[in-house]
Parts: C-alpha cells; structure tokens; sequence
C-alpha cells in the first residue's frame, strides 16, 4: 500500500457558517447624506476535526458609521473542511495558513458584497488578500511572544 504515504489534500466542504446584519440606526440613519466611514477587520482560525481533516474559517467584520452613529455592520464567517494527510508539520501549518484562506477567501466576499446590496447599500467589495504575508506576520507574533514569555495577547484582525 504504498499508496498510504502519497500526500493528500481534498477539499471536503465550503460552508457558510455565521452571518449577522445589523442596521441600529434604521431607518433614521438612512436619510443621512454623508459618506459612510468603512472598517473591514479579517481574522482567521483553523482547527483540527480529526486525525488529517482540518475546518478553516475566514471571518470578514464589516463596520459602516456615518459619524457616531452605526449605519451597518456585517459580520461573514466562511469555513471550510480540508483533509491533509502525509505531509510534514510546517507545511500542514502552511497550507492551513495560506493555502486554505485564499480558497475560502472569494466565497466570503461574494456573500458580504451581496448581504449588502440585499440590505439596500451599496456592495462592500473587500480587498484582496495577501494571506502568506498575514500567515508570516502571526508566525513571528507568536515567536516574539514565545520570547517574552507573553503567550497572552493575540492579534488576529487586519485593517
């Protein structure tokens, strides 16, 4: 069976697994005629669900305030279950990391920008992302911390 120690990477599922709009200032806030002031936080998370099967998420937060006052907030959490077997640590680490994310990643803009227009707004069109970059800075975060001796504090979000 030499057919065991082939690598393996499949993708089982893509999924939507939470979605929240919000509209607090509704409808008030609508007859408002300044420009919304956007901020888009991003965070992902992976897990191990059993032995080689892995749920990544991709989690997009999506605040729109004209002033004080919120006009909307979305929040999109993608997932995503992989298997990956046979391969070394680090590049199971890396493919969790970047790999996964930037698969998952297109799935949750399409869901934002749409919410968006079904909620009567303009579509939120995120960015690209750059998740080997992002993958890279957690990495020398969480070495930095292994350092200090502070594992306590992690930043997960991107603006």
């Amino acid at each position: 069976m030499a057919d065991d120690a082939n690598p393996v990477f499949n993708i089982q599922r893509m999924y939507l697994k939470d979605l929240s709009l919000e509209q607090p200032n509704s409808p008030q806030i609508l007859l408002e005629q300044q420009q919304p002031q956007v901020d888009i936080q991003l965070a992902v998370g992976a897990g191990q669900i059993a032995d080689g099967v892995f749920e990544v998420t991709v989690t997009a937060t999506v605040t729109t305030k004209v002033g004080e006052k919120t006009l909307f907030l979305v929040e999109a959490k993608q997932a995503g279950i992989f298997e990956i077997r046979n391969l070394p640590e680090d590049q199971v680490q890396s493919i969790v990391g970047i790999v996964c994310p930037q698969m998952i990643y297109p799935y949750l803009r399409a869901i934002v920008s749409d919410v968006c227009t079904r909620a009567g707004f303009p579509p939120i069109l995120l960015n690209e992302v750059n998740f080997q970059a992002m993958f890279q800075a957690q990495q020398e975060q969480a070495a930095q911390q292994a350092q200090q001796g502070n594992g306590s504090r992690i930043i997960t979000g991107l603006n």
